[in-house]
């Protein structure tokens, strides 16, 4: 049972669903980001409800997380740094977060994504289980942040790592892999894709993986363990834009980026550099396995690709709107 809650990174694209399922569930939640005036934006979407409150403050300093998150069984680590960030600081924030809950006596979700995995085996879908052998700096950093998450000196602490495949939906900004591609699309102009758009991938609809979290979260025996949050299946990217075209009424060009192309875009915006080296993922697809989400909680929440993308695409444009 969760009585009281709080989102880290509560105006990113995961954030805000967390706190939207939260708050459908009638538990009172705390949304903390750097910026007031975004969480205030982020209640106002939200319709200003009374169950939530608002904290500014610094995800990297502990006695900032540790005075917003009073009362909180949960704190819900989904802020994030970008690619040519992650090195230096992921492992800092994640210190924080937990010295915090310790403090607190919290429980605490980290989402996560796949890169600690590496390459694929023959295998596939993979489950939790599954051996993390990475091979690029991303993964590697994140394998750390694993091992340091549950580390035996958080001793007041419960912690469960939820992973997430690519993702895509009405919250997800343009720093997701697909964001950028179906803001262009629904604008009607013309955009990029990144990697190879005739293999099929896995993506996951936000608000879909947000119920998952939250579910998971609820359960006392899911604790202390990485929990995959799969998507609906799988999809190419030359999929993905014909039914973003038709949801948008448009034929804006796509246009698919290799290491070539990241790397020249990366002169003038570094985290499309830091993007190539986990373009592997864009040729040789790595698919969450659900079966341990079943067997604990039911069945997997999949809103059809058709149905996610159009949602995307009609939200993105009443924003573009505005």
């Amino acid at each position: 049972m969760i009585n009281k809650a709080i989102v880290l990174g509560a105006t990113g694209g995961t954030g805000t669903v967390i706190i939207a399922e939260l708050l459908k569930r009638g538990i009172s939640t705390i949304a903390f980001g750097r910026s007031m005036p975004k969480l205030e934006q982020l209640a106002a979407k939200l319709g200003n409800p009374a169950d939530l409150s608002l904290m500014a403050g610094d995800v990297f300093r502990t006695d900032d997380i540790f005075k917003a998150a009073q009362g909180a069984d949960v704190i819900f680590h989904s802020a994030s740094v970008p690619y040519h960030e992650m090195a230096p600081k992921l492992l800092p924030m994640g210190e924080a977060v937990m010295e915090a809950a310790n403090r607190l006596g919290a429980k605490v979700v980290a989402v996560d994504g796949i890169y600690p995995y590496g390459r694929r085996q023959n295998e596939q879908p993979v489950d939790e289980d599954y051996p993390k052998n990475p091979h690029t700096r991303k993964g590697k950093v994140k394998l750390e942040f694993e091992r340091m998450f549950f580390s035996p000196r958080w001793s007041s602490v419960k912690g469960m790592i939820v992973r997430l495949p690519d993702y895509y939906g009405p919250t997800a900004n343009e720093a997701s892999y697909l964001g950028s591609t179906l803001e262009a699309v629904a604008a009607g102009k013309p955009g990029m894709f990144i990697g190879n758009m005739t293999i099929p991938r896995e993506y996951v609809y936000l608000p879909d993986a947000a119920v998952m979290m939250v579910e998971l979260a609820l359960r006392e025996d899911a604790y202390g363990q990485n929990w995959n949050i799969p998507g609906a299946g799988v999809i190419s990217g030359t999929e993905i834009v014909r039914i973003a075209r038709e949801a948008a009424g448009s034929s804006s060009m796509v246009i698919p980026l290799g290491a070539a192309s990241l790397r020249l875009l990366g002169l003038f915006v570094p985290v499309m550099k830091e993007i190539v080296e986990m373009l592997y993922l864009t040729k040789e697809p790595l698919r969450l396995s659900g079966a341990k989400y079943e067997r604990t909680v039911g069945p997997i929440p999949a809103t059809s690709f058709e149905q996610g993308i159009a949602a995307t695409i009609r939200s993105i444009r009443n924003r573009q709107a505005k």
